[in-house]
């Protein structure tokens, strides 16, 4: 028997997916190595060198808009290609500015990256969500932000000692801790031309949601006429603002504590290590998000997400305030384990926030993607308290955020809500 068109085109789709979702985390955490390089090798304070965060995520409020209308413009799959493309020059870019010691080219480099990964978040998230049975799409984001996770465990093992090496030993900024970037910039640019080989690929689906968006330009898209106006008329679904300030706190706490570890892991009341080994350890921080990827794209198939949503928040805030008063290697194990209770949370999120009409899935991407921007509001909050009442207690910043998260999954358990059957259809 002949296999389902619409299962043949899932499953190719999900491959594609694998390899940029796996780059990004890749990409996201080697950048957040450069706040503890930069600090040191430039003399920053943190309420400066946090500036990388601001400018690696603000691009998702300043380029959402634009991101979703190209998205529906050229369909899914050539708005990804797009997206790797300019995150290629965005690496290349940054590269550069690394060999001239440039702060601001530097900052400049990153909201170009950040602008070609967020055409990437909007057009790759949407189309796993609306690509395939509804019931499973916190399954199917779930398993591929394990592939992410994969990639944000790798970033710091293999771009630290190139990026942390100068700062511990106290020099400037050496030609070497280019090399991560221009590499993935490669990667980058032969994932773009594989897209773009495969950029009729949803059109080979004979109808549904993924069909149309995917073909692009044009007539199948199923986005309705005066769309503009339904740029703010999505946000009449309760559910999609709590689930757009869910993203906020929890990016922001997540980039917060990623960022700010090694500089924690270095402190003599911590672990007081080198930059080259706190920089390493951050990666048992990612390796919690990605093993609690991977279990929880299973445990979804036994317990509502909403639930096992709510679970994670509240551990994720225990353990981000036991970070900032348990002493030496107790406070370093509590915030490290934070990534483990990250886990779910950005898919989860995403899954259960998204509207029931597919063809507002892209205006609703956007908006959660704009809410990215938690990323660079709250490392900023944090390092301006770092720098007025210490690192440590900081840390009560993100813990809070967390009590946003738990917020969201009341909202949905008191609905009675998991994801809604037959919201979107493949």
């Amino acid at each position: 028997m002949a296999s389902d068109p619409g299962e043949t085109v899932v499953r190719r789709l999900l491959a594609l997916s694998v390899g940029v979702f796996f780059i990004g985390g890749f990409l996201s955490a080697s950048v957040s190595l450069l706040v503890p390089q930069l600090k040191s090798v430039l003399a920053l304070d943190y309420g400066k060198v946090l500036l990388v965060q601001f400018a690696f995520h603000a691009s998702y409020l300043l380029f959402a808009l634009p991101a979703a209308l190209a998205v529906v413009r050229i369909g899914y799959m050539r708005a990804i290609a797009s997206g790797l493309a300019v995150m290629a020059a965005g690496c290349l870019a940054l590269a550069a500015a690394q060999g001239l010691r440039d702060f601001a080219l530097i900052l400049g480099a990153l909201l170009l990256l950040s602008s070609g990964q967020t055409v990437l978040q909007i057009a790759s998230n949407t189309v796993v969500t609306v690509i395939g049975p509804s019931r499973r799409s916190a399954f199917r984001l779930n398993l591929l932000q394990g592939f992410n996770a994969l990639g944000t465990v790798l970033g710091p093992l293999v771009s630290a000692p190139f990026l942390l090496a100068e700062a511990h030993r106290g020099e400037g900024l050496d030609t070497a801790a280019a090399l991560p970037f221009v590499a993935t910039g490669a990667v980058l640019a032969v994932l773009a031309a594989v897209y773009l080989r495969h950029r009729r690929l949803l059109a080979r689906e004979g109808g549904g949601a993924g069909s149309g968006a995917g073909a692009g330009a044009g007539a199948n898209s199923r986005f309705p006429r005066g769309g503009g106006r339904r740029i703010l008329a999505v946000l009449r679904d309760r559910r999609l603002c709590w689930g757009i300030f869910a993203i906020f706190v929890y990016v922001g706490a997540e980039v917060t504590i990623g960022t700010l570890m090694t500089n924690v892991l270095m402190l003599p009341e911590r672990l007081g290590l080198s930059p080259v080994s706190a920089g390493r350890l951050v990666s048992f921080y990612w390796a919690g998000a990605m093993a609690g990827r991977f279990a929880g794209a299973w445990l979804m198939t036994r317990i509502a997400e909403a639930r096992l949503l709510l679970v994670a928040a509240v551990a994720a805030g225990v353990l981000a305030a036991a970070a900032a008063g348990l002493p030496g290697a107790a406070g370093a194990a509590a915030l490290i384990a934070i990534g483990l209770c990250n886990a779910i949370m950005y898919p989860t999120i995403y899954a259960l926030a998204m509207p029931a009409d597919a063809a507002d899935a892209p205006l609703a991407s956007m908006w959660l993607c704009m809410a990215v921007v938690g990323g660079a509001v709250v490392p900023l909050l944090t390092g301006a308290a770092a720098d007025a009442i210490g690192l440590l207690p900081a840390l009560l910043l993100p813990a809070l955020c967390y009590a946003g998260v738990a917020l969201f999954a009341v909202m949905c358990l008191r609905a009675g809500m998991c994801l809604r059957p037959g919201k979107m259809s493949a």
